[in-house]
């Protein structure tokens, strides 16, 4: 079962749509009845245990993994201006969730595009309150679940920075963080993962985040890059990664994470847990062969920065599959999404000439956008998906495509949004002088090193 199913039983009874209206689809139907006439259910020690853990590896993910992968990239100048964009906003993001991003996406009531505000500053959640899984009779506590999809949250935003470092400004970026989780990513997590959430109703496939995470923050990524604009010295000025064994050590750490982000979101210990464990694996090795072949296909040697690139992208692509796809249609959406992601790196961006710092559009958005519709044909039975045996393929893809293109017009339109709200607000670049010097020294008075 698919994580937007699980948590289904979390948020089942809410309040009708008032923004669309939504056919009514049996299957979703009969997919909450159960729920509705099972017994209360207990917390199961195991299960709560297994999402405890599941967070602390997301969290594991921000940091140091994200820090590290991304700060290692950046020339030397702003590395801790990378690391410390990341785990403010990471940090910011927490605090939002807790106050009233928690309530917007999974709280009491609501309809197709925002829950209620029942749950403002997690009102009436006690440790006593539970979020009960899909089977019946079992729950683990409410502030876990709360935790477990805060850290989703928080390492969303901070994948967006990818693209605006080396020349954003600190306070632009907390400006944007508040208002683009606010206007953004709070409604598209409602709408795929929440019972009364638009695409779920439609009955769209995202089992931990290939529309929610990746490409919400690829696509919010390459806006925010446009409107910012390039770097001082790009595309002409040699801007190569400061430190690859740091990127390759955050590489590690997020693949690490990433089972607590994939395997977690079965909200349970169980066999979609193992599946989603398993393609985990999969996926990942196989995108980090691929990307390393392609580059020696196109005439270059395979590098560390190609398996590195190659890995994020495959771990991207099987993030809405994980739980949706046999292991070897995980390997094939793995290997296919490391060819995209590399063509869309090393051909596209260069060809178009915006200033995707660290490539979070081409590896995240484009990723994920494979992904997410690759989802569709994976999951059937044929191919060795947990497809019923009358799966509709067509349909499912329709459906795929309806939820990635609303992801990416909402994204991108959220982002001009927010970006200028913090533009009134902050201003967005540092001056031409500490982008020069770096924003190490020139935002925070520190350096990464002292020798």
């Amino acid at each position: 079962m698919t994580m937007i199913k699980r948590i289904a039983a979390i948020t089942a009874g809410a309040g009708a749509a008032a923004f669309f209206a939504l056919p009514a689809w049996a299957q979703d139907a009969a997919l909450q009845a159960p729920a509705a006439a099972a017994s209360p259910p207990t917390v199961d020690k195991g299960d709560t245990a297994w999402m405890m853990m599941s967070t602390i590896l997301v969290l594991l993910m921000i940091l140091p993994g994200l820090a590290l992968f991304y700060g290692g990239l950046t020339r030397s100048k702003n590395m801790l201006s990378t690391m410390t964009q990341i785990g403010a906003a990471a940090a910011f993001a927490m605090l939002i969730w807790v106050m009233w991003g928690y309530t917007m996406a999974f709280g009491d009531g609501g309809n197709a595009v925002i829950s209620g505000f029942g749950k403002a500053f997690l009102a009436g959640v006690t440790p006593a309150s539970t979020a009960a899984t899909f089977t019946s009779g079992v729950a683990i506590p409410e502030y876990v679940f709360i935790c477990f999809q805060m850290t989703f949250a928080a390492i969303t935003v901070a994948l967006v920075l990818g693209s605006v470092v080396e020349r954003i400004k600190f306070s632009a970026v907390m400006a944007f963080a508040a208002v683009w989780l606010t206007i953004v990513y709070f409604p598209i997590a409602h709408m795929v993962w929440a019972s009364t959430g638009y695409f779920f109703v439609l009955g769209a496939l995202d089992f931990a985040g290939g529309t929610v995470v990746h490409i919400n923050a690829g696509v919010s990524a390459l806006v925010a890059a446009i409107i910012l604009g390039k770097r001082i010295g790009y595309p002409t000025e040699r801007m190569a990664p400061h430190s690859l064994t740091m990127t390759g050590i955050g590489t590690g750490l997020l693949w690490v994470g990433w089972f607590g982000f994939n395997a977690g979101s079965a909200l349970e210990a169980n066999g979609s847990a193992a599946l989603a464990m398993i393609n985990t694996f999969v996926a990942t090795a196989a995108a980090g062969l691929v990307w390393m072949l392609v580059e020696r296909v196109s005439g270059h040697k395979s590098s560390a920065l190609g398996f590195c690139s190659g890995i994020i992208a495959g771990l991207v692509a099987v993030t809405p599959a994980a739980g949706n796809s046999g292991p070897f249609g995980a390997i094939v959406l793995g290997a296919v999404a490391s060819i995209i992601c590399y063509y869309a790196v090393a051909v596209l961006k260069p060809k178009l000439g915006y200033d995707d710092a660290l490539d979070a559009f081409g590896i995240h958005g484009v990723g994920g956008i494979v992904g997410a519709i690759g989802t569709a044909i994976v999951y059937a039975p044929s191919l060795g998906g947990p497809g019923a045996a009358d799966y509709d393929m067509g349909a499912k893809l329709i459906v795929q495509l309806m939820a990635v293109g609303t992801t990416i017009v909402w994204a991108a339109v959220g982002t001009v949004i927010a970006i200028f709200i913090a533009k009134l607000l902050t201003g967005l670049r540092v001056s031409v002088e500490v982008e020069r010097e770096g924003l190490d020294l020139g935002e925070h008075g520190e350096r990464a090193y002292n020798y």
